[in-house]
């Protein structure tokens, strides 16, 4: 990968993005995702109602014979959505929960999961918000290089903007996803999957009657959206499948967070719980925690020693490598 060729199909694709968005006077978010499709189509437009305009119609596909001759990577393309959808928050506002969760978070939680899955087995991993889809293809990505070669991917959310980003994006860079629109509170339609992954949004889930039969839901007024989806996440695993999930720092500060507990000690193993950088997130509130379970049944079992500890700051390259090497040792005590 080269930082000039990326650099190079950006400009291109933030030029296409520009075109459609003034010519359809739509949000940038919505141009992204129609450039995105028409060069997962090898560069066909699509043209409704006579838009694009003519004029229009000429740059675009200059651009995107531009681009295909490119001849870039899944990764590379991967990372050309991402810094476009960093473009489209200053211009549509997206709402945290809407956010993309960054590279770095996508590669500690892919290294974590690599601990526990062979490379000679076939995994179905999903995604239970899978928002813009970055997490689930960063995961991809990375198990892909590393040699894992049977991966399936799902994902599931009820923001159909999103879901389209995530479509797109899947589309382009040839990855084999199948993306669903439905809360994820709802009785899930992906199948059972041996992962389970995801940056679970944080707040509360506002129709109170939907969630009665889950065993974390709050007694009283609204309850926890991120604990009904960690408990909506087991049962969606077979047995001895693993999940890790992208949770506050302070998951279990809270009072309602007896729940839950219950919920883990009675379906999963509690096998770890890592701090992630502190220097990751702008606002301290906002930091968050890779939680590690894995699902009672089949090989699972409970981890001899808990993986508990921080995550030292980015920066701290020395610190953070050595870090890394604690998990591998920890992995090899606890895993082999």
């Amino acid at each position: 990968m080269t930082l000039e060729k990326i650099e190079q199909f950006y400009k291109k694709f933030e030029q296409a993005v520009e075109l459609l968005q003034k010519d359809l006077a739509v949000s940038y978010l919505d141009a992204i995702i129609e450039t995105g499709d028409n060069l997962a189509e090898g560069g066909e437009l699509l043209i409704e109602d006579g838009k694009p305009s003519l004029k229009v119609r000429d740059q675009l596909a200059e651009l995107y014979k531009q681009m295909v001759a490119l001849s870039m990577t899944s990764e590379e393309l991967r990372q050309v959505i991402q810094f476009a959808l960093v473009k489209a928050n200053q211009f549509d506002k997206i709402q945290a929960n809407h956010q993309m969760t960054p590279d770095t978070i996508g590669f500690l939680v892919g290294y974590i999961l690599e601990k526990f899955l062979t490379k000679n087995a076939s995994y179905k991993i999903l995604d239970i918000t899978v928002g813009t889809g970055n997490l689930l293809s960063t995961v991809y990505q990375r198990m892909k290089v590393n040699g894992y070669k049977d991966i399936k991917l799902y994902g599931v959310d009820n923001d159909d903007t999103l879901l389209s980003i995530a479509s797109m994006s899947a589309r382009l860079q040839k990855i084999p996803a199948e993306l669903f629109h439905q809360d994820a509170i709802d009785n899930l339609i992906t199948p059972k999957v041996d992962v389970v992954v995801s940056d679970l949004p944080v707040g509360y889930y506002p129709v109170d009657k939907k969630v009665v039969n889950f065993k974390t839901h709050s007694d009283k007024g609204h309850s926890y959206v991120h604990h009904l989806l960690i408990e909506q996440a087991l049962l969606q695993l077979v047995p001895g499948g693993y999940g890790l999930f992208l949770v506050p720092r302070g998951l279990f500060e809270t009072k309602e967070t007896q729940g839950l507990l219950r919920v883990i000690k009675n379906q999963a193993y509690f096998q770890g719980m890592l701090n992630l950088p502190e220097d990751l997130f702008l606002n301290k509130k906002n930091e968050k925690a890779l939680l590690l379970l894995q699902k009672h049944g089949g090989e699972g079992n409970q981890v001899k020693q808990v993986l508990i500890g921080d995550f030292p700051p980015l920066k701290d390259k020395k610190e953070f490598a050595h870090f890394l090497k604690n998990i591998d040792d920890w992995a090899k005590e606890n895993l082999d």
